[in-house]
C-alpha cells in the first residue's frame, strides 16, 4: 500500500509542477461558428462569428482581441461583380467590388426579410487598387449590401 501511496504522490507532484509552468489562460469562453482567418507577421487567428460581447477588448501584454462580429454582410447577386467587405486600419469597414463595373449600383438594406427595403447607398464611391469602394462606419443593427443592374 505504501508503494501505491508514494506513486500517487509522485504523479500528483509531477502533474502540479507541469501545470504551474503554463503562462496563458482563458478565464471564459463562448461557443460560436463561422468566421475566417486573419494574419499579421508571424501570427494568425482563425476567427468565428458569434454574438456581441459586453465590455471592451481582452488585453494581455502587447496583445488585445475584441470579441463579437460585424453586422455587415455582402449578398452576392447572381451574375454581379464579386462584392467584398473587410476591416480597415481606421476601425471602419470597406465594401468593395471590381472597377469598372459599368451599370452596377450598390444598395443596402437593414433586413433581408424586407425586399422593398433595398436603397441605393449614399456613401461616396472611390477607387483604389482596381476596386470601387465605400467606407462604412460601425452600424447600429444589421446592414446588408448588394449590387444591382437596373
Amino acid at each position: 500500500m505504501k508503494f501505491y501511496s508514494r506513486l500517487l504522490a509522485t504523479v500528483f507532484v509531477t502533474w502540479c509542477l507541469q501545470a504551474g509552468a503554463q503562462t496563458y489562460s482563458a478565464d471564459w469562453y463562448k461557443v460560436a461558428g463561422g468566421g475566417g482567418m486573419s494574419t499579421g507577421g508571424v501570427y494568425s487567428v482563425k476567427g468565428t462569428a458569434g454574438q456581441h460581447d459586453a465590455g471592451g477588448p481582452m488585453v494581455g501584454g502587447a496583445y488585445s482581441i475584441t470579441g463579437g462580429f460585424w453586422a455587415l454582410s455582402a449578398v452576392q447577386t447572381p451574375g454581379a461583380p464579386i462584392l467584398r467587405i473587410f476591416h480597415s486600419n481606421t476601425n471602419t469597414a470597406i465594401v468593395s467590388w471590381p472597377a469598372p463595373s459599368v451599370g452596377w449600383i450598390l444598395q443596402q438594406n437593414s433586413s433581408l426579410a424586407l425586399p422593398a427595403g433595398w436603397l441605393n447607398t449614399t456613401n461616396a464611391v472611390t477607387q483604389a487598387g482596381g476596386q470601387n469602394q465605400i467606407v462604412v462606419a460601425s452600424p447600429t443593427g444589421n446592414r446588408f449590401y448588394r449590387l444591382v443592374h437596373p
